[in-house]
């Protein structure tokens, strides 16, 4: 049990990290942001509720700059500042908004949140085992090596994460009648956004596919749906 202790330790710390940090980002959700009130996108948000027999689907403005959508742990769905002015710029369109809300509520609905909180607390576990062998074969590099493999750990869950919820909002946006092509645009606009910041990180440590594998699964997809 004693050999076990800090394995157990470590899952609770990593349990605990969780919960304070949905805590701390429901706290600054709750203070940064208001109901959307775009007539246009907000319409598309009744078709896509019409077609899940829900009576709405609740979107919220989180006054950030950055462009982004996100789902709260609290099932809450948001779309930034940042985003809305490019909208309202007529960069992106209202269905290209409507596709980001159908992969955040792809998320609630697939139980994201609580999948995320239990890989936390396990890859808080696998880091802190990994670093203490590593650690007596490799000094001084054990620690870091165990970081890089769990982040690799951990950016490959989130892909997992991002590629089911791409497919729950192609479903969702073929059942209201909106298609997928906003979503592949969108998509498009999000890689030359992307590719006017600057240069990428190594694929294996990125938390989110790259648009041309998600574009290629949407049309995969597609070509299954049609088939006779």
């Amino acid at each position: 049990m004693l050999k076990l202790t800090p394995i157990l330790l470590a899952i609770a710390y990593g349990f605990l990290m969780y919960q304070f940090s949905a805590w701390r980002t429901k706290r600054m959700l709750d203070a940064r942001s208001r109901p959307l009130d775009e007539p246009q996108v907000v319409a598309l948000a009744r078709r896509m509720a019409a077609a899940l027999d829900l009576p709405e689907i609740r979107v919220q403005v989180f006054e950030i700059d950055p462009i982004n959508g996100l789902a709260a742990p609290d099932g809450r769905i948001f779309i930034t500042r940042g985003f809305l002015r490019k909208f309202k710029a007529g960069e992106v369109t209202a269905e290209e908004l409507a596709s980001v809300i159908a992969h955040e509520l792809g998320h609630v609905a697939l139980g994201h949140s609580r999948r995320r909180m239990i890989d936390f607390t396990g890859q808080n576990a696998v880091f802190m085992v990994l670093g203490a062998v590593l650690n007596r074969f490799i000094p001084f590099f054990g620690i870091w090596l165990a970081n890089l493999l769990t982040s690799a750990l951990a950016a490959r869950l989130s892909r997992r994460d991002e590629h089911e919820a791409d497919a729950y909002a192609s479903a969702l946006l073929v059942k209201a009648g909106i298609g997928t092509e906003p979503q592949k645009s969108m998509f498009r606009k999000l890689g030359v956004w992307a590719a006017a910041r600057g240069a990428e990180m190594p694929a294996w440590l990125m938390s989110h596919p790259k648009i041309e594998e998600r574009i290629r699964l949407i049309e995969a997809r597609e070509a299954r749906w049609v088939q006779p």
